[in-house]
């Protein structure tokens, strides 16, 4: 990564070159056609038959066409300059992020099956009692639903680039919703303490599926970025117009200049080989266009004394 980096850093250095050197025989040209534009008008003027308010207003005219031609060609040389650079750019960053997407997939998809594999190795080599044969079996059926979890991001999110996400328009109960999927997290991890405060009564209208989807990316998130020992926050409240959802954890926090990167297609704080959560970009980025979808929003904010707080924003509706 770190080459791939350096080999663009050298590449823009001579591409700006190429393009002050384009810029400065442009202003050469320019300086020269001004003085031979001087130099016509001087002779004009010494020439027999042109009068002097002739000659000016030629001169004159000459200056705006060489002002006016040389101003757009060096304007549309910088912006042709600059747009190239940028999609050079964002063709490499998203070259970078797919790498690490393919990297953190693969990590996603081999762990589990290495556990379902080792459990069912286990399961058939060994006579085991009953407590052990049903956490084993346990075991199995999460790191299954990690893999369906994971297919079903991989989907929708190929859905989405495709234009292919039809959703379905009910009023639900998103008080109701809500703890149904917090509830569905608890189980998951029952080591962990969440706190809720959810107002009851509050609806909003959309997909079921989706709006859930949405809810456990951020509670995932926050148990995997967030230590052990520190409680979960979740509330759900009306503010204004709009049913806000808050997911808030105590972990380390997101720099200031990665929260508006934060829920792009990919995108992961820092390096995938550096990274020790599991994850593979694409919660965040189905959060927000699930929430999008639905006519609200999503942010993030500082958690004080730390931490992150994800913000759902979606449309009241009154039942």
């Amino acid at each position: 990564m770190v080459v791939a980096k350096r080999r663009f850093g050298r590449i823009s250095a001579v591409y700006w070159l190429l393009t002050a050197y384009m810029v400065a025989a442009l202003v050469w040209w320019f300086i020269e056609l001004m003085q031979l534009n001087e130099q016509l008008h001087a002779f004009r003027i010494g020439s027999a038959g042109v009068t002097v308010p002739a000659a000016e207003i030629e001169r004159r005219r000459n200056i705006v066409q060489y002002v006016g031609e040389g101003s757009m060609f060096l304007l549309l040389t910088l912006l042709g300059a600059a747009f190239v650079h940028r999609a050079a750019r964002r063709r490499i960053r998203l070259d970078e992020q797919q790498r690490n997407f393919m990297m953190a997939v693969t990590h996603e998809l081999k762990t589990p099956i290495a556990v379902i594999r080792l459990n069912l190795e286990t399961l058939r080599k060994h006579t085991l009692d009953d407590t052990t044969r049903t956490g084993l079996l346990a075991d199995n059926l999460r790191e299954a639903d990690r893999l369906e979890d994971l297919c079903d991001k991989i989907l929708l999110s190929s859905r989405y680039d495709a234009g292919g996400v039809v959703m379905t328009r009910e009023t639900l109960d998103l008080s109701a919703l809500t703890r149904e999927t917090l509830d569905d997290c608890m189980h998951r991890h029952a080591e962990r303490r969440f706190h809720a405060d959810i107002t009851n009564g509050i609806h909003a209208t959309g997909d079921r599926l989706l709006l859930r989807l949405a809810m456990n990316n951020l509670l995932e998130n926050a148990v995997r970025y967030s230590p052990a020992e520190t409680a979960i926050h979740l509330s759900l409240q009306e503010v204004l117009n709009a049913s806000q959802l808050r997911v808030s954890d105590e972990g380390v926090g997101i720099p200031d200049h990665e929260k508006k990167r934060l829920f792009r297609k990919f995108h992961r704080i820092g390096r995938e080989d550096t990274r020790r959560a599991k994850g593979t970009g694409l919660g965040l980025y189905l959060t927000r266009r699930i929430a999008s979808d639905h006519g609200g929003s999503v942010r993030v904010e500082d958690n004080h004394p730390r931490g992150s707080t994800f913000i759902i924003e979606l449309p009241k509706t009154q039942v």
